[in-house]
């Protein structure tokens, strides 16, 4: 064997071990709904058999409000994400918020779709079970192209909007969180199936803030252990692959509900340009612009957000 070939030979395996080594620190196997609920599913988290699914859902304030505030989280996040606005508004109003098919303890679908209907019938679905008949519809990135979705295709069901830096337009984002492009990837998503850093994740929800100091270790536990859900990397590869913006696109100018939509001026993943185009195609609509804020402004800053929420909803009473 040549001297160079041997050298490669040594190469190779040198990064073989440290791959391997990698993946043995870095492993990070499934954990059971019951594990993960023990810390992310306590009161007033409920699961509810809905669409072949034990969705993980929590309805909280007064059950008489005859047209409650639904709220839907974005890609792999849950309904926690919400907190903080639900502190603020449920003393005054109904709000619901539950994990859509493949993220949070909801987990995946039962016949692997997550196309944008489907979702939309999955809301629809949820209102039904909990006999609502209309609702304030509030959604962050894919929740809120779920819930423009929904106001498309299931009108009746939709009494006003709040996009919470929403996707549906098609684009090439700016900054994709790396935890996302690993996932979309046919090669690193099957090397790494059982593999998922802490700091990979915790890197990715930086990305997604306007002041990444504000991400605490709490949070990146909470992303970090709902992404281990059985079945929810499979989920989020389905996910990308059938939920892609575009869809319904020719849609958006139908939407005549009244519509807030709120932007973080500093969202790399979706800038806000696209806030102003869905503030342009939904005629009844006004665009807030939180200048310091990311792509999760509701989660960054809830207090100042949810103030936004507050007096659209007073607006639209009168």
């Amino acid at each position: 064997m040549s001297r160079f070939l041997k050298y490669c030979l040594y190469l190779f395996l040198i990064l073989a071990a440290c791959l391997a080594a990698y993946i043995y620190i870095n492993s990070a196997p499934d954990k059971s709904v019951e594990e993960l609920s023990q810390r992310w599913a306590q009161e007033p988290s409920q699961f509810v058999n809905i669409a072949g699914m034990n969705i993980h859902l929590r309805d909280e304030g007064p059950k008489n409000d005859q047209d409650p505030i639904v709220l839907i989280h974005g890609t792999s996040a849950s309904l926690h994400t919400w907190d903080g606005w639900v502190e603020a508004l449920k003393e005054d109003r109904r709000v619901i918020r539950f994990d859509l098919p493949g993220f949070g303890l909801t987990g995946p679908d039962p016949k692997n779709n997550y196309k944008i209907e489907h979702y939309a019938d999955v809301v629809v679905a949820v209102l039904d079970q909990l006999n609502v008949k209309k609702c304030v519809l509030a959604g962050n990135s894919l929740g809120g192209y779920v819930a423009w979705a929904t106001a498309v295709l299931h009108s009746e069901r939709v009494s006003s909007l709040v996009l919470v830096d929403a996707s549906g337009y098609p684009f090439k984002p700016e900054s994709i969180p790396l935890a996302f492009r690993l996932s979309q990837n046919p090669i690193t998503s099957v090397l790494l199936k059982n593999v998922l850093p802490k700091s990979l994740v915790a890197q990715s929800v930086k990305n997604v803030y306007g002041n990444p100091d504000l991400v605490s270790d709490e949070l990146v536990d909470r992303y970090y252990d709902l992404s281990l859900r059985e079945g929810n990397r499979d989920a989020l590869q389905a996910r990308f692959k059938q939920s892609f913006p575009g869809l319904l696109v020719d849609k958006i100018t139908t939407i005549n509900v009244p519509t807030l939509i709120i932007w973080g001026g500093m969202d790399r993943l979706i800038p806000p340009k696209w806030g102003k185009r869905f503030n342009q195609d939904i005629a009844d609509s006004q665009l807030i612009v939180f200048d310091e804020l990311g792509h999760v402004p509701h989660e960054e800053d809830p207090q100042s957000t949810v103030l936004a929420v507050k007096r659209f909803l007073e607006d639209i009473k009168y």
